[in-house]
């Protein structure tokens, strides 16, 4: 009998247990997962959701099954990218070169390069990311520019008829004679050479690279050692004419040198005030004046030819409140209050003002006001005049 007792209480304990679990259920409250519920193998499928036959919710468990639902979506969303970001990560390799970053790169704008794991900003193209990189986007675009080239003053050319100075250093014979002369059409005949070279315009660093090269390249010596100098230079030449001391060829050490330097060696006598270059290359006629700082820098090239002429008298004109009006001798480096003093000076009634009217390009007169006190105070610089300047001294309001 007291058997049958206890196996009685411990029915009616199990009949409450499950008869509370079950209003647990009906409240919306999840304790186990649902036998109904079925999971598929696939890692990246989402679960397929049964229908449970449950009793018509309330409000309350309405409003909580929602919220469930709503936190599960945003959950099983969560873990879909995750799988999916992983899967590309695993089909795209680790690095690629940046020669290759380019073609790797997704068709999608808003989509990183395939090398980058880190995601796309925002209104940038992958060409754009690339050129902020460092890496160029157009390999069209131009290269830098190429560094200037060697000024003509610093430069020699082998021409026709230079004497070269040809020194092979591995050759320990001394009668060997070193001297070569460059022949008509600037070919050079040395006897180590197979043929005759063309040399004409080359300089003679690059002649002595040259015969180096074609040494090692034919075994004549494991390590040639070569110097190449000029001895004689006759190749560039320009001509001296009219008044000068020393006139004639004068040779040439450079691609070009200044005007003034020809001038010098060609002595030019003391009634000598201008040169006239005829340019051999271009044909121009440039007119320079020997008292001319600036334009005797003018580059002289092989062929020219430098006339020693008369410098011409030039005159400017003067009027207005002024000693002596009409018409001056001009000289070349004259200035304004020089060119007054010259004239007489200003007169009393003068203002102090002074206009420099001188003729354009197109020969519209282009005028300039002047304060000879300002001048003479050294408040303002003394102006330079040229040859046909019109000056003109104004009156004083007072003196009408």
């Amino acid at each position: 009998m007291k058997k049958f007792f206890t196996a009685a209480a411990v029915a009616l304990v199990l009949c409450a247990a499950h008869a509370r679990a079950s209003g647990f259920q009906v409240d919306g409250v999840r304790v186990g997962p649902s036998s109904e519920e079925k999971t598929t193998d696939a890692g990246d499928a989402t679960p397929a959701k049964t229908k449970e036959a449950r009793p018509a919710p309330t409000a309350e468990t309405s409003g909580a099954r929602h919220a469930d639902s709503s936190k599960e979506s945003a959950s099983k969303n969560d873990d879909k990218k995750k799988d999916k970001h992983a899967s590309e990560k695993s089909q795209t390799p680790s690095a690629l070169p940046n020669s290759t970053a380019s073609t790797a790169a997704p068709s999608d704008t808003n989509k990183p390069p395939a090398t980058s794991d880190a995601p796309a900003r925002p209104g940038v193209e992958p060409a754009a990311a690339l050129t902020n990189a460092g890496v160029a986007a157009n390999p069209s675009n131009p290269s830098p520019p190429a560094t200037p080239s060697v000024e003509l003053t610093n430069v020699y050319r082998i021409g026709v008829g230079d004497v070269l100075d040809i020194r092979l250093l591995n050759d320990q014979d001394p009668r060997q004679s070193t001297l070569y002369t460059v022949l008509a059409g600037g070919v050079l005949d040395y006897p180590l050479l197979r043929d005759p070279l063309t040399v004409s315009g080359m300089t003679t660093d690059e002649l002595a690279a040259q015969l180096i090269a074609d040494f090692r390249h034919r075994g004549l010596y494991e390590h040639p050692q070569l110097r190449v100098s000029v001895r004689e230079y006759a190749s560039h030449a320009v001509l001296i004419s009219g008044l000068a001391g020393d006139p004639g060829t004068k040779i040439l050490r450079r691609e070009a040198i200044p005007l003034y330097v020809v001038v010098a060696e060609a002595q030019p006598k003391p009634e000598a005030g201008r040169a006239v270059v005829i340019s051999h290359s271009t044909g121009k006629v440039i007119t320079v004046d020997l008292g001319d700082v600036a334009g005797l820098n003018t580059l002289v090239q092989p062929g020219d030819v430098v006339n020693l002429t008369v410098r011409p008298p030039e005159f400017f004109y003067v009027g207005g409140e002024i000693s002596s009006p009409g018409q001056k001798e001009f000289h070349m480096g004259m200035t304004l209050t020089q060119a007054v003093l010259a004239s007489g000076g200003a007169t009393a009634a003068s203002s102090g003002r002074v206009r420099v009217s001188r003729a354009g390009a197109d020969g519209r007169l282009v005028s300039s006001e002047y304060d000879l006190a300002a001048i003479e105070q050294g408040s303002v610089p003394d102006p330079l005049i040229q040859a046909g300047d019109r000056i003109e001294i104004q009156r004083g309001k007072n003196h009408k």
